[in-house]
């Protein structure tokens, strides 16, 4: 019997894929720079990572034998595709298996932003009663305000037809022309539009570098003074300091912030103890259903570790 493939597991996965690749594969649980992973970089043939490695030149340069790096996830910004496409190392990904996590948790985060709710540990008089319901009464609701899409990929397109459900008006701004049939009743409109009319601006664009600041102090200066602003794509996106100017500035606003620039956040991030921002530890996708589905880019892993044996036995 053939020796079996190495697979270096950088980052946690579910368990049955990891039991499913630990049937086929040697695998190795290590971190990039331990003395596990050193011990075993030379040798491994696959690479599984999720958000916090970084795989590029330095890294595929000390890993002679890898043929195959498997993101667990969506995105590959901690990726670099030009220098593995150099080396010959296949990239693997799962681009849909968050996709419903991610907008479950922007539904939950305008729900939490717009209806504040309290509940009841122990029997109160009639007083308290009358006065919890008079401080719970939410100024407005999410049927009839504005949901401005930044980005309509496959989780902002999603967005839409639940704005639209919530009888929301749903505007979105794209780089690209969506076909009318994958709209859902959203309106095109430009940047300036969309900021300018939002209610609820919750963004869903891309890793490029051309994102990075994409709302800066331009953007917010264009924002209502009650905007809920959400972001669950990238941190570098938000400028920090930008957004912590006009949340200061404008209490009436909310900002709702799952990722963020650096991760995990720095003591002097201007964001923390601000009273209309909330700040989540990148939870988004944080469900044992998504964690699964990404997990299991482990069976795109084997087949091209299958693919390269069979090659080789030619």
């Amino acid at each position: 019997m053939s020796e079996r493939p190495k697979v270096i597991v950088s980052e946690p996965l579910t368990a049955r894929p990891l039991e499913w690749l630990g049937e086929r594969a040697e695998v190795v649980h290590a971190a990039v720079g331990t003395p596990d992973f050193e011990s075993h970089r030379a040798s491994a043939q696959g690479l599984v990572v999720r958000t916090y490695t970084t795989v590029d030149a330095a890294l595929l340069a000390s890993m002679p034998a890898l043929r195959v790096v498997g993101r667990a996830g969506v995105g590959l910004d901690n990726i670099d595709l030009d220098a593995c496409a150099a080396r010959g190392v296949v990239v693997e990904h799962t681009p849909d298996a968050n996709t419903d996590a991610v907008v479950e948790f922007v539904t939950a985060l305008m729900l939490d932003a717009i209806r504040p709710r309290g509940g009841l540990d122990r029997a109160i008089d009639a007083d308290a009663w009358n006065e919890l319901r008079a401080d719970l009464v939410a100024p407005r609701q999410l049927a009839g305000i504005t949901l401005g899409v930044y980005g309509f990929g496959r989780i902002g397109s999603r967005m839409a037809p639940l704005g639209a459900a919530l009888r929301m008006r749903v505007l979105y701004c794209d780089l690209l022309e969506i076909d009318p049939d994958r709209r859902s009743g959203a309106t095109s409109v430009s940047r300036e539009e969309m900021l300018r009319e939002s209610d609820v601006l919750t963004v869903h664009v891309d890793g490029r570098s051309e994102n990075r600041g994409l709302i800066g102090h331009d953007a917010f200066a264009s924002m209502k003074e009650d905007v809920i602003f959400i972001n669950t794509s990238r941190g570098f996106v938000v400028d920090a300091q930008a957004c912590a100017d006009f949340m200061r500035a404008r209490p009436a606003a909310q900002a709702l912030l799952d990722v963020h620039d650096p991760e995990p956040l720095p003591v002097e991030h201007p964001l923390l103890m601000m009273d209309n921002v909330l700040l989540t530890p990148h939870i988004a996708s944080a469900t044992l259903p998504a964690k699964d589905a990404m997990s299991w880019v482990v069976r795109a892993v084997w087949g091209v570790l299958c693919e390269e044996r069979a090659t080789q036995a030619r």
